[in-house]
């Protein structure tokens, strides 16, 4: 096993090129996502409203990620507008809903990636909701490997991923990042309004694991390859959070890393929903993290 990031090999041996080349397709009839839209991009909007120039929000260290991905210089963090999700508690609704920020050419990503390397010194970059724009960022990431990028990919995804885009990224994507949200599709269709989340979700997770297996750090604790899944507890779902739970130990690499996060709170059109108009109790997070204790999953700190 190496540290050496896989897109520096499949760049060696010209494949990263023809990788490009297959993602451009999308540009023209977008499948990128389970949605499926089949829209030309460069001419409509699909369910996540992205055209075909990449949209940045906003980009730099970050030091509120997990600690192994964050270290001494923090995790780089480029964050994208829009997605292909409609999260009702979305914190981020500005670029998610409204895809606030700013139209660049895959030229100026290449370069923004490079600065957090060079510049910020970061370790890694760190993708935030990049399904809509694995074109754009595939070709900047040709571009800037070309100039020396030599960090580890995170693809920081919301778990509602589309299997042929994610064997499209073997070899390229070297941590993967995504949520794991709900464990019924009723859920998924009531706040996420996407359809068939928990499958779409488990057979991603199934494939990002086959790909990198669980978490590897280096001798500074630093992640360079492996699966880190993320899972938002919200109020009243203890129930769906142990089936979340019990899914990753059943079904995948006893070294993933997970995430169970404490900090929902309301947001956007959450108050729109009574069951969810309210912060996550400490008695539900306890109860849920013991949980993830017995079942013994390695959890994030």
């Amino acid at each position: 096993m190496t540290d050496t990031p896989g897109y520096r090999s499949l760049l060696a041996k010209g494949e990263l090129r023809e990788r490009v080349k297959e993602a451009r397709k999308h540009l023209t009839e977008c499948n990128l996502c389970p949605h499926e839209c089949a829209v030309n991009r460069k001419e409509r909007i699909g369910f996540c409203r992205a055209r075909d120039r990449v949209v940045v929000a906003s980009y730099g260290p970050h030091f509120g990620e997990e600690g192994p991905l964050v270290g001494k210089n923090g995790s780089g963090t480029i964050f994208f507008g829009y997605c292909n999700m409609r999260c009702v508690f979305c914190q981020n609704c500005e670029l998610s809903f409204g895809g606030e920020g700013e139209e660049v050419s895959n030229e100026a990503l290449a370069k923004l990636m490079l600065k957090l390397q060079n510049y910020y010194r970061c370790h890694n970059i760190n993708l935030v909701t990049p399904t809509h724009f694995v074109p754009n960022i595939l070709e900047a990431l040709s571009i800037a490997a070309e100039e020396g990028l030599n960090l580890p990919l995170v693809y920081n995804c919301g778990g509602y991923e589309r299997l042929k885009t994610l064997q499209l990224l073997e070899g390229i994507v070297d941590i993967y990042m995504p949520d794991f949200k709900y464990n019924t599709a009723e859920r998924g269709e009531k706040y996420s309004r996407v359809k068939d989340y928990p499958v779409k979700v488990k057979a991603a997770l199934k494939e990002m694991d086959r790909q990198v297996g669980g978490l590897k750090l280096d001798d500074r604790g630093i992640a360079y390859q492996g699966l880190l899944i993320r899972h938002l507890m919200m109020p009243g779902g203890l129930e769906d959070t142990k089936k979340v739970l019990e899914f990753i130990k059943e079904e995948l690499s006893p070294e993933c890393l997970v995430n169970l996060m404490e900090q929902y709170y309301p947001e956007h059109q959450a108050f729109q929903y009574e069951e969810i108009a309210r912060p996550l109790t400490r008695e539900e997070f306890r109860e849920a993290y013991l949980y993830a204790h017995k079942l013994g999953l390695r959890l994030a700190r």
